[in-house]
């Protein structure tokens, strides 16, 4: 494994382990981080939204990750998230393919791309069948997710 694959694993086995402190030290300080549920976080965002994940899920987060791969400056892997969904107690099984840029030995940009339709209908059941895959239905998750992560910051 070179230097950039071992962050990949350092990051996920944190992750698996619930240890957002040693998932926040993977990070660049301008690191840049996209998902279909949050959008683009920035900076410090990154790791509370990490944190916030890990403290919501109260220890009932299963993280399995696979298909590790880097260079000197891009790397990805797949993972696996299986949890129960907060505002609906649901079970989720959702799969992501996450894609890295590197910079000064951390990672500097991280990309997580999901099946949304797919993670909704687990999350909201027949809602989530119904609207999940509209834009509207994708924009009031990421309304609510940013919200969630404002006041997680906000109570620290």
């Amino acid at each position: 494994m070179n230097l950039n694959e071992i962050l990949i694993t350092k990051f996920y086995t944190a992750f698996a382990n619930a240890d957002a402190k040693t998932m926040s030290e993977c990070y660049h300080p301008k690191v840049h981080f996209i998902d279909p549920a949050f959008g683009l976080l920035k900076e410090d965002q990154v790791s509370k939204m990490w944190e916030m994940l890990l403290s919501k899920s109260k220890g009932n987060l299963k993280i399995e990750f696979s298909n590790v791969k880097a260079d000197d400056s891009t790397g990805s892997a797949n993972w696996v998230a299986t949890y129960n969904f907060s505002k609906t107690n649901r079970k989720v099984i959702n799969k992501i393919r996450a894609e890295f840029v590197f910079q000064d030995g951390l990672i500097i940009k991280h990309t997580d791309n999901f099946d949304v339709w797919k993670w909704s209908k687990q999350a909201f059941g027949p809602t989530g069948y119904l609207l999940g895959w509209t834009g509207f239905f994708q924009k009031k998750v990421q309304k609510q997710a940013l919200l969630s992560l404002q006041k997680f910051q906000e109570s620290k």
